[in-house]
């Protein structure tokens, strides 16, 4: 993770340059009518798929709150995408988080950013899962973190084995939500619903 992303990073140009080329290896003209306008779409729309590369997700953990709250926090069904690093292709789906605060809370809202956060870049969805972990970890320094995704990858379901209707669940465990067989026991339980 980078201490200050560089957002003047993002070559607009090269990627045109490098969509027009990929259209002509496939045997298409990159200038017939409904494809010339196409590098400079799929170029807006990787900035935004990839925005997370240029933002810091711990700059969602400066505001927190202290509460003298011990039991457990949990937000399900946080919708997400991200591009899998292997071939490109977008894998989707939700997050689950849950952690046991330490004297302090943080809006909701935050979880969801950090989500976008580490989701909108080249991603796999085991590094997404632990990255999300790790920061609610370290950043807000709660008793314990549990992450779980659910996600379809359409480089499963489109190509490949072409399996659609396959889905993918990751979990990461921190702190007593992977220590105590108890608040693990429970933790898992409120995640899946």
């Amino acid at each position: 993770m980078k201490a200050k992303p560089d957002k003047d990073r993002f070559a607009e140009d090269r990627i045109v340059a490098a969509v027009r080329e990929i259209i002509s290896a496939i045997g298409e003209n990159p200038s017939r009518h409904g494809l010339e306008g196409t590098p400079k779409r799929v170029a807006r729309a990787y900035r935004e798929l990839f925005a997370g590369m240029h933002e810091d997700p711990a700059e969602h953990f400066k505001a927190f709150f202290k509460e003298d709250y011990d039991e457990m926090v949990v937000l399900r069904d946080i919708s997400f995408h991200s591009m899998c690093e292997h071939h490109l292709l977008p894998f989707m789906g939700k997050v689950h988080v849950a952690y046991l605060p330490k004297g302090r809370v943080i809006g909701i809202s935050k979880l969801a950013r950090v989500v976008d956060a580490f989701a909108h870049r080249p991603q796999v969805q085991e590094r997404l899962t632990s990255q999300i972990a790790d920061i609610i970890m370290k950043k807000l320094k709660p008793r314990g973190v549990a992450v779980v995704i659910e996600a379809q990858h359409t480089c499963m379901i489109i190509r490949g084995v072409k399996k659609p209707g396959s889905v993918m669940i990751t979990s990461a465990l921190r702190g007593i939500c992977k220590t105590n067989p108890s608040t693990r026991s429970e933790v898992m339980s409120l995640l899946r619903g």
